[in-house]
């Protein structure tokens, strides 16, 4: 027999909506919408261009650069559009701490709702608005409110994004049966995604300690944890021009790309012994090192990477929030 919502989720405190729902409806809401970017100038320009064109507009366009150093900030200084705010970090905090940056910058401008995406995110024209649209009425049907709402992601030949498939829940179809193109959903990547901002005020910003990767899955699995699950709107569309279409595999880490796979294990790692316990890290442990020795990788990386494994036992962040000073210091 199925267990009913609050069985599975038995720490989770819906919002109710009584009377007012908590969110700003969708038509009248200012949104502000946060691109992170680092070094890739080629792709930035049509990602701005996407944003820009939206059938809902968003009040604000929030692009945090990275120290980027291709030209990007010359670039963006040389724009010239009332609703762009540029942050130039003066050194690069990674994905995770330029979506935790910009994020706050969103919510501090006095954006209802921020709109997260990478710098190689191009949203199709209705994307934003049928995120607002579908969050709104999703809150209504399910009587307390939807704490994110993420998009289809496409890879460029119009294939599912192999990095970017939500994990849905146990009763995915309850909205779509309630006559919503929308699945329930417990984590997403932030490859445009709506977050509210009582949300942000109340769960707190990303891990920018995460570096990169697991800092948007961990970010959604917490909203998910206090609030209950979003949703992700299957006519709201973007394109992630990521270049290869392909997901994690342990299998293939090397000397090249281990900066990245030891943050993304050790991030994991920290999120499953903390949050869910002995038993989901030693699985998450024993599946990176059977992957590791399927694909026959280095001794000196496999090394590395159970020190990463390992790391994640201690490392343990906790979140900042948007009225902290340190996001009025870090822009120029």
């Amino acid at each position: 027999m199925a267990e009913s919502f609050h069985e599975t989720h038995p720490n989770t405190h819906p919002i109710p909506i009584v009377g007012a729902s908590l969110s700003q409806d969708g038509p009248t809401a200012q949104v502000a919408a946060v691109i992170v970017t680092f070094n890739r100038l080629a792709k930035l320009p049509k990602t701005l261009e996407s944003v820009f064109a939206q059938s809902h507009a968003p009040a604000w366009v929030v692009v945090v650069n990275n120290n980027s150093s291709d030209g990007t900030q010359d670039y963006l200084d040389s724009l010239d559009d009332p609703r762009l705010v540029v942050m130039h970090l003066a050194e690069n905090l990674g994905g995770a701490g330029g979506f935790e940056h910009g994020m706050a910058k969103g919510v501090n401008l006095g954006a209802d709702y921020v709109w997260i995406m990478d710098d190689d995110c191009y949203p199709d024209p209705s994307a934003l608005e049928t995120l607002l649209d579908q969050r709104d009425r999703a809150s209504k049907v399910l009587e307390h409110e939807v704490p994110f709402a993420c998009s289809l992601v496409k890879f460029v030949d119009g294939s599912l994004c192999e990095m970017n498939n939500p994990i849905t829940t146990w009763d995915w179809p309850r909205t779509f049966l309630a006559g919503l193109n929308s699945l329930l959903v417990t984590e997403c990547t932030f490859v445009s995604v709506l977050v509210p901002s009582w949300a942000l005020k109340e769960a707190g910003l990303p891990l920018g300690e995460y570096f990169i990767w697991f800092d948007d899955k961990e970010y959604t699995k917490r909203l998910t944890r206090a609030y209950g699950p979003g949703i992700i709107c299957l006519d709201s569309t973007v394109v992630h021009d990521m270049g290869v279409n392909a997901g994690v595999n342990y299998r293939q880490v090397n000397a090249d790309n281990l900066w990245k796979f030891s943050k993304g294990t050790r991030n994991q790692a920290s999120y499953r012994y903390h949050y869910e316990g002995r038993f989901s890290y030693i699985s998450y442990v024993r599946r990176v090192i059977v992957e590791m020795r399927q694909g026959n990788v280095a001794k000196g990386v496999k090394k590395q990477m159970r020190r990463a494994l390992w790391a994640g036992r201690k490392f343990n962040p906790q979140p900042r929030f948007p009225n902290d000073a340190r996001y009025r210091r870090a822009s120029n």
